[in-house]
């Protein structure tokens, strides 16, 4: 007998690798030394590479390391297309790259295209005189009627945005250091430099690009005044004004899908784009076909205030306002915020983590949170972030060098990030001798150790991989909760935000459930739902059943 073939059904395309990655932000100046000098360096990244891949990461992303004068240690750039000798060599680079790949991880660069150093051979040859071919280049304006900058912008690193200079008699643009001309991409020269240059390292095998200030590339043609800020609350002078012609102009989108359509002939490479606004403002950035970043950076869990309540609407407005196909993001630390315990307490850092690695989308981890490394104390006199010693008023509250100390792998001399006869270029942190990843390491309870368990479980689960999120109503103000689910594959975590035990009726989702992994490391099997009891300061990833009248876990 005759048996009819099976229609033939293709396999679904798996999603691209920074869906189900985790990315790694390192600042290279503070992973590790590899060459005595008490500099992190590419070579002290490679000799890091197992403990990297120890934890299931995915992907590297590195803090610029282009040839630089370092005023703003690598975001002034004078060479897109090499490495500082600080960092190495592009053999060394190459290296890296190649052992990155030997381990099935990814590794991305961290592209500049606001501004370039003031010694990047563009700006020596827009800087020469009013009639270079590349002094359209750069923003150039004459004076004010009374001398003075051409508008009222002012520069997130204090003063005005504007630098005088006599030799051609004009103003140049910089919204950071005045080491830091902005180019000016209503010149099509521009676009299509940058472009060569983000190719050239396309072209080596990198793996895409976080690209800095991506929202303002472009600014207003007419250079009009903006508008005094009503809500200012007087600590960062840049927030006296209301930014809406140096920042989110219309005309930048465009600009955009060039870097992505570059991007996009090399393969399954990521746009990371950095920029720091609210959902609404930042949805537009995914682009109208989805041909834009494919993820705006989501700074949203960064700036709220560590509540429950507020963290459940901040998700859900994150999560509503999402179009269609678009991939959520999340970051909770970088080199330009305090680091994560000083944000959220020491008590609350685990809880923290596990909301970041169990939220729906790609997580961006900052180095050292893994182990709970604090902000470091930096005297007067080791200052070297730009941004503090240009407004020492508010260099305490704004000073980014705290979040950027050396790594402490070990209790040795130098805490194992730079040889013993070497100065580490910032201080290291105080307690390094007890918080360090050797001394972790070796602690199956320890940070290090948690973060491991956790980044394990996500990437061992295709729920958490890519499942749906759904807000769980828990009925206790302090406590989040949701599911993850995929198919008949439903988790439920919930986080308990504050000091004391909460009781929670769940029994809507389940009778019982199994604990696949606690914040202490301490539990695990079988639990009631009715009541599911948190301890103080306790997050809880348990697996559950599938809703009997929807198998998709619908709560």
């Amino acid at each position: 007998m005759a048996v009819s073939p099976q229609p033939f059904q293709a396999r679904p395309a798996p999603p691209p690798w920074w869906q189900t990655s985790i990315l790694y932000h390192i600042y290279p100046r503070s992973f590790r030394d590899g060459d005595g000098d008490g500099v992190g360096d590419l070579r002290g990244i490679l000799q890091g590479l197992d403990y990297l891949e120890s934890l299931k990461v995915g992907c590297l992303w590195l803090s610029p390391i282009f040839p630089s004068p370092m005023r703003d240690f690598g975001y002034d750039v004078a060479d897109y297309t090499g490495v500082d000798p600080l960092f190495g060599t592009l053999a060394d680079f190459d290296a890296l790259l190649a052992g990155v790949h030997a381990r099935g991880l990814r590794l991305i660069l961290d592209l500049v295209p606001n501004h370039t150093s003031d010694r990047h051979p563009w700006f020596l040859e827009s800087r020469a005189g009013r009639g270079n071919p590349k002094r359209d280049w750069y923003l150039w304006r004459d004076p004010a009627p009374d001398g003075g900058p051409p508008n009222n912008w002012i520069s997130f690193f204090g003063g005005p945005a504007w630098t005088f200079d006599p030799a051609t008699g004009q103003y140049y643009l910089h919204q950071f250091d005045q080491s830091q001309p902005e180019l000016n991409y209503r010149n099509p020269q521009v676009l299509r430099a940058m472009l060569d240059c983000a190719a050239f390292w396309l072209e080596r095998g990198v793996d895409g690009f976080r690209v800095d200030v991506i929202w303002l590339l472009i600014k207003d043609a007419l250079l009009r005044d903006e508008p005094v800020n009503p809500d200012w609350d007087g600590v960062n002078p840049h927030g006296r004004l209301r930014h809406i012609h140096t920042a989110d102009q219309p005309e930048v989108h465009a600009i955009i899908r060039e870097f992505r359509a570059l991007f996009d002939r090399y393969g399954e490479r990521v746009m990371v784009g950095e920029i720091s606004l609210a959902p609404p403002e930042l949805m537009p950035y995914y682009g109208q076909n989805l041909d834009e970043c494919h993820l705006p950076v989501n700074f949203g869990l960064i700036y709220l205030p560590w509540r429950a309540d507020v963290l459940r609407r901040a998700i859900a407005e994150y999560e509503a306002s999402l179009p269609p196909g678009a991939w959520p993001n999340w970051v909770l630390g970088n080199h330009d915020q305090p680091r994560l315990v000083n944000r959220v307490g020491r008590a609350q850092a685990r809880v923290a983590q596990m909301l970041l690695l169990t939220l729906r989308g790609t997580p961006t981890c900052y180095y050292g949170d893994e182990i709970g490394m604090e902000n470091g104390r930096i005297p007067p006199e080791k200052i070297r972030d730009p941004q503090a010693v240009n407004q020492p008023e508010v260099a305490a509250l704004m000073g980014r060098d705290p979040q950027r100390t050396p790594l402490p792998w070990d209790d040795g001399p130098n805490a194992g990030f730079a040889p013993a006869a070497a100065e580490p270029w910032l201080p290291l942190g105080d307690d390094c001798a007890v918080r360090n990843v050797r001394t972790q390491d070796g602690d199956p309870a320890s940070d290090l150790n948690f973060f491991r368990a956790l980044t394990a479980l996500r990437q061992a689960t295709p729920a958490l991989l890519l499942g749906d999120y759904r807000e769980v109503p828990a009925g206790v103000a302090e406590v989040l909760a949701y599911t993850r689910a995929l198919a008949d594959d439903r988790l439920l975590i919930a986080l308990n935000l504050g000091s004391e035990s909460r009781r929670l009726d769940l029994g809507f989702l389940a009778g019982e459930g199994c604990i696949l992994l606690a914040t202490g490391l301490d539990l695990q099997g079988a639990a009631l739902l009715t009541p599911l009891v948190l301890a103080p300061n306790q997050g809880l990833v348990l697996r559950i059943p599938p809703h009997p009248s929807s198998p998709r876990g619908v709560p």
